[in-house]
């Protein structure tokens, strides 16, 4: 078999514009029903494609979404310097 990288045969080469709320799950380490819930809720821009409906991400509205987190994140931080957070405390344990 001849190997042609960078043509589409090349995996690391293709990167899938639409990911399946599976796939948004698994990248953000949460339950298939916290992304649902992130669809529903606006939060995260998706489409329904098919005769089944099913919701797809776009990669870059994903990536949005998690610059969004970070910004809003360290807002919380700067304007809450003082305060502990339970949940980060249990996942250090």
């Amino acid at each position: 078999m001849i190997d042609f990288p960078g043509t589409i045969w090349d995996d690391w080469a293709v990167t899938a514009r639409f990911l399946t709320l599976a796939d948004v799950a698994e990248t953000l380490s949460i339950s298939a029903s916290q992304a649902y819930a992130l669809v529903r809720s606006g939060d995260l821009p998706a489409i329904k494609i098919g005769g089944r409906g099913q919701w797809r991400v776009e990669s870059a509205e994903l990536e949005k979404y998690i610059e969004r987190m970070y910004e809003q994140t360290r807002t919380f931080i700067t304007q809450n310097p003082d305060q502990g957070d339970a949940e980060s405390l249990e996942d250090v344990r």
